[in-house]
């Protein structure tokens, strides 16, 4: 089975037929940096990384843009409301997404571009559309005429009739459908010339301007979460198209992290920030939570949900460092399991690919308990290709910081902590349950942590 997406122009699976064989090129609308990021915003980012990380399995070369919005009224709001410099307020808050991202084990993107680098392409967009008679310039304002184009609506199923842009400064607007490309200068704001007057971007030209500069008028997927359907990524068809452009052949949206089932938006004063969660999980058990649900599926945030998403890493990373001390080094190589294959080919299907990658932990598990050290080998090393494709691979660069002497550390420790639970399974065989209930102590008390499981017991070193 070949990749199949959910496209959201044509809802229903469609087959990724790249433009050019061997590639793929992707537009993922990135961060408008005005605070602090929290899991809800992050999580895009995350499933994106998954997709690219998957159309890269077989040597796929994956051109992936993920922008950063630096100019925007709730940047220069912020700012201003905390007396600094709105220039130097955006890029703090960069900084902070990229460390967010860094964090969480994304790949770097191809290109991150700035909005404000772009006027230049902006300008060349707007002229052309003005050209063909979709857009046109009032008292240094340019504005979108939705009229003028017959496909708008398209990609969101609005129609045109009901259209409402959220827009309140309707000055020199011929419909009030229409949506604004540049706004007209202000006092005490940042502004760049034009043939039409100095002023700033909107939103919607950005993203166009960015997204054909590095992927060319028409490209394979523009991603983003769904809360931008409409209407940015109407919008941003809507002048694409409109001024000649093929745009994006598919269009892919993750749904939102909620809490008390509200979207988490900082308005809501709900969010949960990146470097707090980091203080209560480590980074790759927080991204095993957020790309483990569906990407199209809602996150509702609970903390019994992080918590079994914890358990559940670390099961994967119990058993890939005994087998690794069993075994010798697991390879990361070799081929990819067919029910992980299946499960991800249909649009990205992360719960039924981890599912099928926790099968594999218990086949290994039982191997482990049974002395197959082939079947444990050949279990682990499935295991870690399956992970590495969802960036949750506990033997990887990234994750795996234990060093040289902390690996012989941990050989000891393991036999020593597996010697005392064969002698507590070994209790309980001979119903000596207030021994084995002893032995459990002592390793808890020692700062182990034990789970009984179908596959036996499994242990891990407590965090707090």
């Amino acid at each position: 089975m070949s990749l199949h997406i959910y496209d959201t122009a044509s809802r229903s699976m469609r087959e990724f037929h790249p433009q050019v064989n061997g590639t793929a090129s992707i537009y993922v609308c990135g961060a408008t940096v005005q605070g602090i990021p929290h899991i809800g915003h992050v999580r895009s980012g995350l499933n994106f990384d998954v997709l690219r990380r998957w159309l890269a399995r077989d040597g796929a070369d994956v051109t992936l843009v993920r922008n950063v919005t630096d100019i925007d009224d709730k940047i220069l709001s912020k700012a201003a409301e905390h007396d600094r410099p709105w220039w130097e307020w955006a890029y703090t808050h960069e900084r902070a997404f990229e460390d967010a991202y860094e964090a969480l084990g994304c790949l770097p993107p191809s290109y991150a571009p700035r909005a404000t680098g772009h006027v230049t392409q902006m300008v060349e967009l707007m002229q052309r559309l003005i050209d063909k008679g979709h857009a046109y310039a009032v008292d240094g304002d340019v504005y979108f005429s939705v009229s003028s184009f017959p496909e708008y609506g398209a990609l969101s199923r609005q129609k045109v009739a009901d259209v409402q842009q959220g827009e309140t400064d309707v000055r020199g607007k011929r419909d009030a459908r229409d949506f604004t490309l540049w706004k007209s200068a202000k006092p005490g704001e940042p502004s760049w010339p034009t043939p039409w007057g100095d002023g700033r971007p909107g939103w919607h030209l950005e993203c166009s301007a960015m997204a054909t500069s590095y992927l060319g008028h028409t490209f394979d997927i523009h991603g983003g979460g769904i809360d931008l359907i409409f209407p940015h990524h109407e919008n941003e068809q809507a002048q694409s198209r409109a001024a000649g452009d093929g745009f994006s052949n598919y269009w892919m949206h993750n749904a939102w992290v909620t809490l008390s089932g509200e979207k988490m938006s900082k308005s809501l004063g709900n969010t949960v920030s990146i470097p707090e969660m980091l203080k209560r999980v480590r980074a790759a058990e927080l991204r095993y939570y957020l790309v483990g649900p569906h990407y199209r599926s809602m996150i509702e945030y609970s903390e019994e949900a992080l918590q079994e998403a914890v358990t559940a890493y670390r099961r994967i990373e119990s058993f890939l460092r005994r087998a690794a001390e069993r075994t010798g080094p697991v390879k990361l190589g070799g081929e990819m399991c067919p029910d992980f294959v299946t499960a991800m080919d249909n649009d990205l299907g992360t719960p039924q690919a981890l599912a099928a990658l926790h099968n594999k932990v218990r086949e290994g598990n039982t191997g482990l308990a049974d002395g197959a050290d082939q079947v444990v080998r050949e279990a682990a090393e499935c295991v870690r290709r399956m992970a590495d494709v969802l960036g949750v691979d506990p033997l990887s660069d990234k994750w795996n910081d234990t060093s040289t002497a902390d690996t012989g550390t941990r050989q000891a420790l393991t036999a020593l902590v597996e010697r005392v639970l064969a002698d507590r399974q070994q209790a309980r065989k001979e119903k000596d349950f207030a021994r084995s209930d002893a032995l459990r102590d002592q390793l808890i008390e020692a700062g182990i942590a034990v789970e009984d499981t179908p596959d036996g017991p499994q242990w891990t070193l407590r965090e707090d």
